[in-house]
């Protein structure tokens, strides 16, 4: 069992003393009032796609616990059989993950009882080629999405897939065999009356949107990156929505009506898997490996690269977990060496850094949360590092779950739904 270091670390060699900033739009022109589009209705009771109601990690609501263990706080805990990195999803009583056996040779779409964890039914997708994806990715890595009415799972190669909410099969669609030699991992987006999706592979990247209804596609735009596993997010600025992209060397945003691109920024490094957040009229953009993290003012034209960037950190951004933006302070982890930082969101002045754990390369999957003054980091190893808040590095305590966990949590009507390598947990106060 592994024992947290209770220290802040120095920044020098992990994210370079200071940062760069640009100045306010020209002219002194107001920006654009920004934000995430998040879901509607009904959906904001639940946790109903990747990073939640907000999009972002954060959690509204009371009575969630804050500490756990293998067995402390534990309402239940069920087997999920073969194995997958996605994220639960819920609506209504019901928690959705995804999963594959035989080596990719079947894949689908599992739901559980959100009051008692039994498995109520299992959805496979059509065959297909399985894609070769690499040991810490697998075959169902995808987070499923739902609008109440159907589910939405990308399951890669083997295609696009809608279920009704008893699990009968409503559409598929095909979008060709996937070249991305870690195999492919992003969620889809509802968006409208659409499920959005990218693919950044070796040849025939794309963007494109399918009908919720029907599957039918309604538009697909190529793209010139090669290799990533990235979320898509559709955000309001002004009167106007973008749908954006961040992938390999750069930021690029879309009409999502039309697949049109609207505009560009360079600066991000070559595989990036976060997805962004948005706060305070920008877009918060960590890139892969390590990289600079970018605060980007979204609402422009052609290439923004010299005239959008606000901030941007040399380095030290997170390979895998998005960041977080909660009040008025961006939390990221360094995956490469378990380090957590913590940025002004307004001008990207380095606040703190503290290590979580002992340093292991590649050894945070899962993306954070945060709600009551807390934020919530996980390891592969199971173990959940609860910090406070704010402007100086406090780490309160460490829960271990003592599974393999990858996969981020969901969190609805003061529960926790943790997905393991092996099983599926509900944690909530006793």
């Amino acid at each position: 069992m592994k024992s947290p270091i209770l220290a802040v670390v120095a920044s020098v060699g992990l994210i370079a003393p200071g940062y760069q900033s640009a100045p306010p739009a020209a002219g002194g022109a107001a920006e654009p009032a920004v934000r995430m589009i998040g879901v509607e209705g009904e959906s904001t009771r639940y946790w109903t796609r990747w990073r939640g109601p907000s999009g972002q990690g954060l959690v509204d609501g009371e009575g969630y616990t804050d500490t756990w263990s293998a067995t402390q706080n534990v309402l239940w805990k069920v087997p999920v059989p073969g194995s997958g990195n996605s994220s639960p999803i819920v609506w209504r009583d019901q928690v959705f993950v995804t999963t594959a056996t035989g080596n990719g040779s079947q894949a689908s779409i599992l739901a559980y009882r959100r009051s008692d964890g039994q498995r109520l039914w299992e959805a496979a997708v059509p065959p297909g080629a399985p894609d070769r994806p690499h040991d810490k990715n697998g075959y169902a890595s995808a987070t499923v999405a739902t609008d109440g009415q159907r589910i939405y799972a990308s399951f890669g190669g083997r295609g696009l897939m809608a279920v009704d909410m008893s699990g009968t099969p409503v559409w598929h669609a095909a979008i060709g065999r996937v070249e991305n030699y870690h195999g492919p991992a992003g969620s889809p987006l509802l968006y409208k009356n659409s499920v959005i999706l990218y693919q950044d592979q070796r040849s025939g990247s794309f963007v494109a949107a399918f009908d919720k209804a029907t599957g039918k596609q309604l538009w697909k735009t190529p793209r010139d990156a090669q290799v990533g596993w990235g979320t898509p997010i559709a955000i309001r600025v002004g009167n106007h929505d973008e749908l954006i992209v961040h992938g390999q060397n750069r930021v690029v945003a879309y009409n999502p009506d039309s697949g049109a691109e609207l505009w560009r920024c360079g600066g991000s490094t070559f595989e990036v898997s976060p997805t962004p957040v948005v706060g305070y009229g920008m877009l918060f953009c960590s890139s892969g490996r390590a990289g600079p993290t970018l605060a980007i003012r979204p609402g422009g034209s052609g290439d923004v690269t010299s005239t959008h960037v606000a901030w941007t950190t040399p380095r030290g951004s997170p390979f895998v977990p998005s960041p977080i933006l909660y009040g008025d302070l961006l939390y990221t982890i360094n995956d490469m060496q378990s380090i957590v930082s913590a940025f002004d969101a307004r001008t990207g002045a380095s606040l703190w850094q503290g290590r979580l754990g002992v340093a292991t390369r590649e050894g945070f999957s899962a993306s954070p949360v945060a709600f009551d003054g807390k934020v919530f980091f996980t390891n592969d190893e199971g173990e959940t590092f609860v910090l406070r808040a704010g402007r100086t590095f406090q780490l309160m305590h460490v829960n271990r779950i003592g599974e393999r966990t990858l996969a981020s949590p969901a969190l609805v009507d003061g529960h926790w739904y943790i997905r393991t390598a092996q099983h599926l947990y509900a944690i909530g106060a006793k």
